[in-house]
């Protein structure tokens, strides 16, 4: 394998069904960061697409990118 000279980074995005049919997805710790799609795959694609450009328009503009401090803890409620 050979070095892009590209670094990773990992975020957490939530995708949710949407009443009217289709998906929407924001990644909590890049703001503004949202995308939407007919299907679960192609959500999934926007919003890797959306912070993608979300990353490379601050590293352009010289900002620091925003670490994720997302938590995600799936939970069970006895009611």
């Amino acid at each position: 394998m050979y070095n892009t000279g590209m670094k990773e980074y990992f975020y957490k995005s939530i995708i949710e069904s949407c009443e009217e049919g289709g998906f929407s997805a924001y990644v909590p710790s890049l703001p503004g960061c949202v995308s939407e799609g007919e299907t679960y795959e192609d959500c999934l694609a926007n919003i890797r697409e959306a912070a993608e450009l979300y990353l490379e328009t601050m590293l352009e503009r010289g900002n620091k990118v925003i670490e994720d401090k997302t938590h995600i803890a799936e939970m069970c409620f006895t009611v």
